[in-house]
């Protein structure tokens, strides 16, 4: 059987899955959205691999799960929450224009979800493999995170459906990722009349935006970044709170040790202001070493596809592989969707590539 000839066929039916996907919008803070998609997603994928998935429900939270036969031997992962706000489709509804597809989500992550559903229809025997998609992997897999790991310690690979990098790239390590908030907390006063009995919470969290920069080592990867900041309840009040978000990216463990320890010891500067640093290191570095096996297996599949040559990179997003190489399975990631854009409004999928992507990994699944 030519697999390739077989999803290039396949491929209208694709492009209608897709959009059936993202017309179910899936913000992940929206748990009526995400059960939405999660019951969309469970039909589609029952429809194609011919049998109903498991919905695991966590602190409210759906999850959707297929187990064929001896599970054990290759974990399936994706997402199917976004980062869009539900009402974002009317304004950019999915659309296919000559070779690319549009709308939000498409190429983070419901392309790479569609394709792996097609690419296990082609296989005769799914005995052995398991497929998790999560609701929450755009806000840190907080309720997903077990169900991810458990799944790795049982498997002898992880392949992830995640977007690819530039130009089609496999994701071979990722950085690390820390998610931090900072409270301040300060004394409130009268903004005109007596400000000096105030202790300003919106001064001090300027204060500790410059404080972060030098935490920053680029030159290895580390990256520290205020992302989110908020303060004050009135023009004519000394803000007694205020909140910054922080993000946090490194490539090496003792990086975020570092990191997180220099965090915690930054002190005020203004007086009766003090800090609440919460949070901490979400995903651990995923190392080029956790898919070595891997990376040489996909390189000889491509080939044998008539693929052109794969490459490689090392990126600085977090996924669920940083979970599953953690865990110490061999992993692979940016299996899914060719394109760009991803968390931006020029998201998209580059359509020609969905059959190539979708046989690469049915023959790496049948190989494994």
């Amino acid at each position: 059987m030519n697999r390739l000839a077989l999803l290039t066929d396949r491929l209208p039916k694709m492009l209608d899955d897709l959009a059936a996907l993202v017309e179910v919008e899936s913000p992940s803070e929206d748990l009526v959205a995400c059960r939405a998609v999660v019951d969309a997603t469970a039909a589609l994928g029952a429809s194609l691999l011919g049998q109903d998935p498991e919905v695991i429900e966590v602190e409210g939270r759906a999850h959707v799960r297929w187990r064929f036969g001896d599970v054990g031997k290759v974990l399936v992962v994706g997402h199917l929450d976004t980062v869009w706000p539900t009402g974002t489709l009317a304004g950019r509804p999915f659309r296919v224009e000559g070779d690319v597809a549009t709308g939000p989500g498409c190429f983070d992550m419901k392309a790479g979800v569609v394709q792996a559903f097609h690419a296990l229809a082609t296989l005769d025997d799914l005995d052995g493999v398991e497929v998790l998609l999560t609701t929450d992997e755009e806000v840190g897999s907080q309720t997903s995170r077990r169900l991810v790991e458990d799944g790795a310690r049982r498997a002898r690979a992880a392949l992830v459906c995640e977007p690819a990098g530039d130009g089609g790239a496999l994701k071979l390590g990722r950085k690390g990722t820390g998610m931090y908030t900072i409270v301040v907390t300060g004394r409130a006063a009268h903004a005109g009349l007596e400000p000096e009995k105030g202790a300003n919470a919106l001064v001090e969290v300027a204060h500790l935006i410059l404080a972060l920069g030098p935490l920053a080592r680029p030159e290895i990867g580390t990256t520290v970044t205020p992302t989110v900041a908020v303060a004050g309840t009135a023009t004519n009040v000394v803000p007694a709170e205020a909140v910054v978000e922080v993000d946090v990216r490194v490539a090496f463990p003792e990086e975020a040790d570092r990191v997180d320890d220099a965090l915690r010891a930054l002190k005020p500067s203004v007086p009766g202001c003090r800090h609440d640093v919460r949070g901490g290191l979400n995903r651990p570095p995923m190392p080029e070493a956790s898919g070595v096996e891997l990376w040489a297996l996909a390189r000889s599949v491509a080939a044998t596809l008539g693929l052109p040559a794969l490459t490689g990179v090392t990126v600085g997003g977090g996924s669920d592989g940083n979970l599953t190489a953690a865990a110490g399975c061999p992993t692979l990631d940016g299996l899914g969707s060719v394109g760009g854009g991803a968390h931006a409004e020029n998201e998209h999928v580059i359509v020609s590539f969905m059959p190539e992507r979708a046989a690469l990994l049915a023959e790496l699944v049948a190989s494994i």
